[in-house]
């Protein structure tokens, strides 16, 4: 008797559920380990000194997701922003920090003033002034 395919004895059928597991497996490890890595970046920064230098804004960029959706049988769609700006401090070493959306339209390439940050985590960036020239008098 030839074996089909579909036949309940073959081992078609019985792999699937092994399949299954090791894909709930892949996906809840993967899970675990981006929750590991977030945790022990949070770790990291949270035990790395408050620092202040002096810095350039040298460059902005944001990453746009957009994310499908099935809402009760009706497609919709989402998007969103995360923005990012680098600075290059004195020593010349530069450092990309994620940045809150109002704070990545206070910035403009080529600022400078003092940045601070601890860890990969930004704290803030307070823009050098220009000078005012007084207005001559005559």
């Amino acid at each position: 008797m030839h074996a089909s395919l579909f036949d309940s004895d073959f081992g078609f059928f019985r792999i699937i559920p092994f399949i299954v597991a090791l894909g709930f497996l892949f996906i809840g490890s993967m899970l675990i380990l981006s929750i590991i890595r977030g945790i022990g970046e949070w770790s990291r920064n949270n035990n790395s000194p408050r620092l202040e230098e002096r810095a350039r804004v040298v460059a902005k960029r944001t990453n746009v997701s957009h994310h499908h959706h099935a809402n009760q049988n009706t497609p919709s769609s989402s998007t969103s922003t995360t923005y990012y700006a680098t600075f290059e401090l004195m020593s010349g070493i530069r450092q990309e920090f994620h940045v809150a959306g109002n704070v990545f339209g206070y910035l403009v390439e080529g600022d400078e003033g003092i940045l601070a940050f601890q860890g990969t985590r930004y704290l803030g960036f307070q823009r050098d002034l220009p000078e005012t020239q007084n207005p001559s008098t005559t």
